[in-house]
């Protein structure tokens, strides 16, 4: 009863680990997908501001135009660089703790609390089954005691009868002589 109480704790222990996990996991797909939404938009804003370089610039002169869009563009693609660098080790970061919580998952799902409630369940059954049937035997196994036990005794009564019939015989024999 004592491993049985045993294992139906480290089911629930189990289940806890595997929702408080299955929420991390959650929470980094989340974050992964919000870093890849805000890698979409600063793209989006960089082609906005794009396209109002190019109208502005039109206006200016070629020079001053060609040499403005140059610088800006420059910082924007240094600024663009630095933050596309900033998020791709974000990235990896969350991709190895992503593989991290699912190794850890699969570990636990090892422990499939439903299985090992059926393997439980099937045990007592088992159980149940060979006590019933070791009771069976006992009573079974008494009976054969007693009848073993009235036999024998009516084996020994017979012999004393034996004994006493062959002591009278030898009489009735002699007496016929």
């Amino acid at each position: 009863m004592l491993s049985v109480n045993k294992l139906e704790k480290v089911i629930e222990l189990e289940e806890q680990l595997r929702t408080q996990y299955e929420g991390q996991l959650e929470e980094k797909k989340a974050e992964i997908e919000r870093l890849c939404e805000k890698q979409s938009e600063l793209e989006a804003t960089v082609a906005r501001q794009l396209n109002t370089i190019s109208e502005l610039s039109s206006k200016a002169s070629p020079n001053q135009r060609t040499e403005q869009l140059n610088r800006e563009l420059t910082n924007r693609v240094e600024k663009l660089q630095e933050e596309l660098a900033e998020l791709k080790k974000r990235a990896k970061t969350l991709q190895k703790e992503l593989a991290e919580v699912r190794a850890e998952s699969k570990v636990l799902k090892q422990y499939d609390p439903a299985r090992m409630k059926k393997n439980l369940d099937a045990t007592k059954k088992k159980l149940a089954e060979k006590t019933r049937a070791n009771e069976l035997l006992q009573k079974s196994a008494n009976k054969t005691r007693g009848e073993n036990a009235e036999l024998q005794r009516k084996v020994t009564e017979l012999e004393a009868r034996l004994a006493e019939l062959e002591d009278s015989n030898p009489e009735s024999e002699e007496a016929a002589a």
